[in-house]
């Protein structure tokens, strides 16, 4: 998010706010923004590029005698500019080839000295003044392009009189407020649960407060602005909402004869501060309103959407996309659009991506007589799903993505409404259109229906501080919430655009951070010197690591999802296993039944590396969705795992079947444990009695049965050791001597003697 320092001066100045964002210089206001608002990222000296720029007036313009496409202009700087040559009345000569100079016109002039701005971060060209065909031109008159404004560079800016007349020599920066202007880049995802703060009036709002001063949003900005009525000849238009869950709010508006043409030149400059490149009047003024308020907004070329709309006027319909349906985007990009996307249609065919991208054939163009003007508000989840599908970031997605308000949508329509009336001879050709399903609970906010009820001693407790009631209320009024004291009780209600303030303890951060967290007291907490009692798990897990890596086990530590095809190797049903709806992998996509997959999956791994016996072992958590918990919640299992192979010559050395290989590691584990090994019981997995779709089945789906056994502690089965199937091998290219076991760690929690040894005497 880019902000300028004096752009939000010149905001604060016209809502008569203190109006100055940095009082103490751009270095303490970034670092109060970095301490209470955001981090930010880089500063940029924008204004400086264009310090050399001069406002003048063509005086006269004749053809070159030696070019067909050149001119020979005189301009008038005021004799502001000092060391260039001048004729008898004290104007400069100047030779352009612009196709739109012409005497009397007012542009902006590079003097001999200057720097092409749009050269600064390159390759940095110097003008000086040098003969053209003949002719001496003393620098030149600059395109939009050239003062890195926009990319048209067909011929010069055009300058506008925007805040009053214009004195020949006025210098470019000081007439468009850039002197000094510093543009400050805050990092997006410390916005991440304040989508207020991704318009230039939120963060405006914010820095008063964080300066303790009252801030005053414009009359506008509100939940029911007055609409003006219908000025002309009605342009029919009809709007549907299929898919009201996922677009709570949609408004639109038509308007008729408008002048689509170059945005003035303070809006250019507005949006060239924070990167944006202007296009025309319209469309600048839609991005420049989302800029400004944290709304995006979309206009359509009406006549475009009538005539791919069926009858006698334009239809928006907002749905899913139609099987087959395609679109070409703005960007030029087509696109078939993912099956849940909100997309905007008319009765006919699809012309936008809601909340994401709009298509190429209702853009406005120069041929654009009227429009419609669009305001929504879209599932936030939904469209980050949309965008991610597509590889489609704009501007509209940011602020889209983290969670409008719906309740500001009619605010940003007016204003852009408004707008396009006084700066594009914009009429109102019919009425608002407000598709609202907007919840009760969200209504309520925006009429103060829903306050927190907070303390200022809670407030105090938390944050370590002594502040009256009087001081809390000030703060939060500053930013424009609603506040009732009664004694030391304050109800707050937070303003419509404020969409996190739900509980007490919110309250607490938004005086935190409007005080600032760096005026926390240092004081160490009280805390209770008792000894914590011992976690008996975690002393069970170290004894069995410090065990089985005594005896040549190596540990490992593998991730708790797996591939649905690893589950079907080891026999498992992946039916049973729960599944991750935006796994981080393709290859982590269910959560695993036991630990034997993620074991017997290093196995073949290991050999071909060259290992030809080894024991893995892993001490890890397994899920499945028939065993609960007490609250009926998936029970997570704490298991033991382990795996013993040998290859090749390794594999001769051994006598006897590889079960009694993994039931030796087994026993010997268990002589650490005398009271669990007293009482455990062997059972062959042929004859178990095993409950379906249990955690042991899962474990045991991988054994042969007539080559594994159960193990029984107090009659309770808790384990299994044995080999593995033929199926399973072969599908995990296992070598045949491998063996295994996998126990429940809680027949390890029991009672648990403890032998007193003594330490030795020297």
């Amino acid at each position: 998010m880019k902000i300028s320092t004096q752009a939000i001066k010149f905001i604060n100045e016209q809502h008569g706010s203190a109006g100055d964002p940095a009082p103490d210089g751009v270095g303490e206001l970034v670092q109060k923004i970095g301490a209470q608002l955001g981090a930010v990222e880089e500063t940029i000296d924008f204004g400086k590029r264009l310090d050399d720029v001069v406002i003048v007036k063509v005086v006269s313009c004749e053809d070159h005698p030696n070019a067909d496409r050149l001119h020979v202009c005189k301009v008038d700087d005021g004799g502001k500019v000092e060391h260039v040559e001048r004729d008898e009345n004290g104007h400069v000569q100047i030779v352009c080839g612009a196709p739109n100079v012409r005497a009397g016109m007012l542009a902006a002039w590079l003097p001999p000295g200057s720097t092409v701005p749009s050269t600064v971060d390159s390759d940095p060209f110097v003008l000086e003044a040098r003969a053209l065909r003949g002719v001496v031109s003393n620098g030149m008159m600059a395109s939009p392009q050239e003062l890195s404004l926009s990319d048209s560079h067909e011929g010069l800016l055009e300058m506008t009189e925007d805040f009053g007349v214009i004195a020949p020599g006025t210098r470019f920066a000081d007439y468009y407020h850039l002197s000094g202007d510093t543009v400050i880049d805050i990092e997006n995802k410390m916005f991440t649960h304040r989508p207020d703060c991704f318009g230039w009036l939120g963060v405006a709002r914010e820095i008063e407060g964080i300066n303790h001063r009252p801030y005053k949003s414009p009359e506008w900005y509100r939940i029911d602005p007055e609409f003006p009525d219908t000025e002309t000849e009605e342009l029919k238009l009809e709007v549907r909402n299929e898919i009201p869950e996922l677009v709570p709010r949609f408004t639109a508006i038509a308007l008729r004869d408008v002048e689509v043409k170059p945005s003035p030149v303070w809006l250019q400059v507005d949006l060239a501060r924070v990167g944006l490149r202007p296009i025309n009047n319209i469309v600048d003024y839609t991005n420049w309103c989302m800029l400004l308020t944290g709304q995006p907004l979309h206009a359509y070329d009406y006549d475009k959407v009538k005539e791919r709309s069926g009858g006698d006027q334009a239809t928006i319909v907002v749905r899913h996309p139609r099987q087959g349906e395609k679109i070409m985007l703005l960007n030029g990009k087509e696109i078939k659009p993912r099956a849940e996307a909100i997309m905007i249609a008319t009765d006919k065919e699809l012309i936008g991506v809601g909340g994401v991208m709009g298509g190429g054939n209702t853009e406005v163009d120069a041929n654009t007589k009227n429009i419609i003007l669009e305001s929504a508000n879209f599932d936030m989840y939904s469209i980050r799903r949309t965008s991610m599908a597509h590889g489609l970031f704009t501007d509209a997605v940011t602020r889209f993505n983290k969670g409008q308000s719906p309740l500001q949508n009619l605010a940003a329509l007016w204003k852009i409404t408004e707008e396009i009336r006084s700066n594009a001879n914009g009429k109102v050709a019919g009425r608002l259109i407000d598709i609202n399903h907007v919840s009760k609970e969200a209504q309520d906010r925006g009429n103060i229906h829903a306050p927190v009820t907070v303390t200022a001693k809670f407030i105090n407790e938390r944050l370590g501080w002594n502040l009256s009631a009087e001081e809390i209320s000030k703060l939060l009024t500053n930013v424009e919430f609603k506040v009732e004291r009664r004694d030391d009780e304050l109800t707050v209600a937070a303003p419509f655009w404020r969409t996190d303030i739900e509980i007490p303890e919110d309250v607490v951060e938004e005086i935190g951070r409007l005080m600032g967290f760096d005026k926390l007291r240092l004081d160490l907490p009280t805390r209770d010197l008792t000894p914590a009692s011992k976690n008996r798990l975690l002393e069970i897990k170290a004894l069995i690591r410090e065990t089985l890596s005594a005896m040549g086990a190596n540990e490992l530590l593998t991730y708790s999802f797996v591939h649905g095809e690893l589950l079907d190797k080891t026999g498992q049903n992946r039916d049973q296993a729960f599944r991750l709806s935006n796994a981080l992998s393709p290859d982590l996509q269910y959560f695993r039944l036991s630990l034997a997959p993620s074991l017997l999956s290093k196995v073949h791994p290991n050999v071909k590396a060259g290992y030809e016996q080894f024991a893995l072992f892993e001490l890890g958590k397994t899920h499945n969705k028939a065993e609960k918990d007490k609250e009926g919640l998936p029970r997570e299992m704490q298991s033991l795992g382990l795996v013993f192979t040998a290859s090749g010559k390794a594999a001769n050395e051994y006598a006897g079947a590889p079960y009694y290989q993994a039931r030796t590691y087994l026993m010997n584990l268990l002589n650490f444990f005398p009271a669990l090994a007293s009482d455990l019981k062997y059972v062959s997995l042929e004859g178990a009695d095993i409950p379906a779709n249990s955690w042991l089945m899962h474990a045991t789906a991988p054994y042969e049965p007539v080559r594994s056994a159960v193990l029984y502690k107090g009659g309770k089965p808790c384990g299994v050791v044995g080999e593995y199937k033929v199926g399973v091998r072969k599908a995990l290219k296992l070598p045949p001597f491998t063996a295994g076991f996998e126990l429940d760690l809680e027949t390890f929690m029991g009672k648990q003697e403890m032998q007193y040894r003594a330490r030795p005497r020297f």
